[in-house]
């Protein structure tokens, strides 16, 4: 097969810090969630002879010096890099091209890909990798206008739920767009559209926003607890609860554009308290909480980024607060940073190609 001339193309999707909302898109919610510039991954593709799938020489590491070293590797990583999520996202693309009588050529090509998300953070570090990645595949079959970008989610989401990883589609939506992005993923919407509506916002309307996350994380419970089973049996507390979290992110849309930043840290404070009352302590994890407990310490509106692993907090009284909360989280060994938005990443063929009923 003949090579053809191309340049090498490549993408980035950033870290995802969900605002508002979470984790109510599994459930019919609504959410606000943002794009932040401070980490992510990147996928490169090349045209080649070969299809080629490259292992990241430490993400994907299989030489080891000593049996200790790949225990203690596996116990920090685990046992999954970045190959896998690369082959499934190939896999349904090609299958959600074929379905809808998109023409590919025969053109092979290299795959690689780079990350600097953190692991276990709850910053969307495995999405990251699938969406640049759709992103490469999408500009080098030249497809791009004929995959809608709100279908664009769903293949990323599709991709990991190839692996078993279990997720919802703020993560996704949010790293498609970039920016900052209001969704409503009503079961009205789902079923009739097949995705939610989602609304870019202004990124001037956030005040500043602080990441804190541990560099080693460890106890990161049992994440998804039985709620989903308590909810689908119509369990009247999960229910009223994870109503109570959708229109968290609905009025924060409001208390945003108003610049109410005294509201928007009560709604923060409170997504996390109707978390917690649901899935409860052991399910959330100890140095979870501490991150949150460490924000609020010093009067600081605080609140998961995903599942846990990483806090995203707001400081309402300033920088003198600011500095309160960084020699706190010093003390307690957590990093923290100050949240870098990154602005939408959709042309303006695409904004204007947004259902946004």
């Amino acid at each position: 097969m003949m090579v053809r001339e191309r340049e090498e193309i490549s993408h980035k999707a950033y870290a995802r810090v969900g605002l508002l909302g979470n984790p109510s898109d599994v459930y019919y919610g609504k959410t606000i969630s943002l794009s932040v510039a401070n980490f992510c991954a990147t996928v490169t593709l090349r045209a080649s002879s070969e299809l080629v799938i490259q292992p990241h020489p430490v993400h994907d590491l299989v030489h080891f010096s000593s049996l200790p070293q790949l225990v203690t590797r596996l116990n920090s990583e685990g046992y999954y890099g970045g190959v896998r999520l690369l082959m499934a996202i190939c896999k349904v693309f090609y299958a959600y091209c074929k379905d809808n009588a998109i023409e590919l050529s025969d053109d092979n090509f290299t795959l690689s890909y780079d990350t600097n998300i953190p692991r276990q953070a709850g910053l969307s570090g495995s999405s990251g990798i699938v969406c640049a990645a759709l992103s490469c595949l999408l500009d080098f079959f030249n497809v791009r206008e004929l995959v809608k970008v709100e279908i664009r989610p769903n293949l990323v989401l599709a991709a990991e739920k190839e692996l078993g990883i279990v997720a919802g589609l703020q993560d996704r939506v949010a790293q498609v767009y970039g920016g900052l992005v209001y969704m409503d993923f009503s079961k009205e919407n789902m079923d009739e559209l097949g995705h939610g509506i989602y609304i870019p916002m202004d990124l001037s309307l956030l005040p500043p926003l602080y990441l804190i996350y541990a560099e080693n994380p460890s106890d990161s419970g049992k994440v998804h607890s039985k709620v989903r089973e308590r909810w689908l049996d119509g369990d009247e507390f999960i229910v009223s609860s994870m109503e109570e979290v959708a229109n968290i992110a609905e009025e924060g849309k409001t208390v945003l554009e108003e610049k109410d930043y005294s509201k928007f840290a009560t709604l923060m404070n409170r997504n996390f308290d109707l978390r917690r009352s649901m899935f409860g302590d052991e399910a959330l994890g100890g140095l979870n909480i501490k991150m949150v407990e460490v924000a609020r310490k010093v009067g600081a509106a605080s609140k998961f980024t995903g599942s846990g692993g990483a806090v995203v907090a707001f400081c309402p009284e300033g920088i003198s607060q600011v500095k309160l909360l960084q020699d706190e989280c010093q003390k307690e060994g957590f990093v923290i940073q100050p949240i870098e938005p990154f602005p939408s990443r959709l042309s303006e063929i695409e904004l204007k190609s947004l259902q946004t009923k």
